[in-house]
């Protein structure tokens, strides 16, 4: 058996993945990243937020990105029948990016990966992880290749990034079941023969069909559309009588009020893809030896497009703790990493389950709206869910739910039942 060796093992090369090559290649660590799959791929996560936009420009991304002429996001628009809320990146409390992309993720993550081979980078693609075993922090990684030959590859250090894959998780037992209730989502690409012309064929929206299901609608630049819809598994499972995905989001989008005309009978570019039950969580996001980054440890839920974010600071994170250790300072990963990645996982979870119980909706949909209000909760939207200035992150465990029970005291036939 082959054998190579390396500072770090970089598991998956996805957005995290490539963010933590990239980074750590700069700082001259000699980099291995093994990727199970052939690029492009299809998958799921195509509606960015503008956090990461900060990671790509420090990982040296950016251009290559840029390049691509991705459609640019701006914000989000959010519907309810008649009613509508969209909300501005560019008018949000905490300093930042003020927008983002909305892109074909096979494209997306192949122009990082080929940036990354690009800069010098060792990405080997088809190459499974069989194995992993650890003495002390050193590892060693059994990986096969397309051919089935296997390889040993030693590392200091292995970052998994290899999303839901869940490498570590599943081969060290690390699984722990989500807090969050489960939902499944199935989405496709369609050609957007009948896309209205200027803002309104660009704006990416969720259509909100009940309170806990609803249906993303993201345009790209290259004229298709990406349509999914999500809700509880129970729900997505009643759309169709034979499990059939397509004719599940056919019954979805007949759903929807307003974007029927639109996709009413549009050909699928692919079979329709089921992601059932996807939330995620692990039992700790580091050990000795190794860290969880992105969808590897902890999965939350799309509505807010938080995916690829948390992917890609996690990954940053892991790869500046890394770099800050083996100078020899001493790193706490527990406080450095895990309860810096919990504070925000937690502030986009009440996020996720404020909006499931309609909370959440009734503060986007309250008219007259409050400037202020929408400004805050924008922040935390575009990502900045450590910025703990802002009342609507330090407060998320109560103030959401408080301010919606204040509104539906005012007017309790506009929001009943809260």
């Amino acid at each position: 058996m082959t054998q190579e060796f390396v500072d770090v093992l970089i598991i998956g090369a996805g957005p995290s993945g490539c963010v933590s090559a990239s980074y750590l290649h700069k700082k001259g660590v000699k980099i291995k990243v093994v990727e199970k799959t052939k690029f492009p791929r299809i998958v799921v996560g195509e509606s960015l937020i503008p956090r990461v936009m900060d990671h790509f420009a420090e990982a040296e991304l950016f251009e290559c990105l840029d390049a691509m002429n991705f459609e640019k996001k701006l914000g989000a628009r959010f519907i309810r029948g008649e009613e509508i809320c969209v909300f501005d990146f560019s008018n949000k409390f905490s300093e930042g990016w003020d927008w983002t992309w909305q892109v074909p993720r096979a494209d997306f993550d192949n122009t990082m990966a080929q940036e990354v081979v690009r800069k010098g980078i060792d990405l080997e693609f088809e190459s499974e992880v069989v194995s992993v075993t650890f003495e002390g922090k050193n590892s060693t990684t059994v990986v096969k290749d397309k051919e089935g030959n296997l390889k040993e590859i030693h590392a200091k250090f292995i970052i998994d990034s290899s999303g839901y894959g869940r490498v570590l998780p599943r081969l060290l037992d690390l699984d722990t079941p989500s807090k969050l209730d489960p939902h499944s989502s199935i989405f496709t690409h369609v050609v957007d023969v009948n896309r209205p012309e200027g803002v309104e064929g660009t704006m990416i929206s969720f259509d909100i069909l009940e309170t806990e299901v609803w249906l993303w609608v993201i345009p790209f630049s290259n004229g298709n559309t990406s349509l999914g819809v999500v809700g509880p598994t129970d729900f997505i499972n009643s759309l169709s009588t034979d499990k059939d995905n397509a004719e599940a989001l056919k019954n979805a989008i007949q759903l929807s009020d307003y974007y029927i005309k639109r996709f009413k009978g549009v050909d699928f570019l692919f079979e329709p893809i089921k992601l059932e039950n996807y939330s995620r969580s692990v039992k700790k996001m580091y050990g000795d030896g190794f860290a969880l980054t992105g969808n590897s440890s902890e999965f939350l839920d799309p509505v807010f497009s938080s995916g690829v974010a948390f992917a890609t600071e996690s990954g940053m994170l892991a790869a500046k703790l890394y770099l800050k250790e083996s100078q020899g300072i001493p790193v706490d990963w527990e406080s450095e990493f895990t309860e810096y990645m919990k504070r925000g996982i937690a502030v986009f979870t009440t996020y996720v389950k404020e909006w499931y119980t309609g909370n959440l909706q009734t503060l986007f949909f309250h008219q007259p709206e409050n400037p202020d209000v929408k400004r805050k909760i924008c922040a935390v939207l575009a990502g900045y869910v450590w910025d703990e200035e802002n009342p609507f992150v330090k407060k998320h465990d109560n103030l959401i739910k408080n301010m919606a029970h204040l509104l539906q005291m005012e007017n309790p036939q506009k929001n009943p039942g809260l």
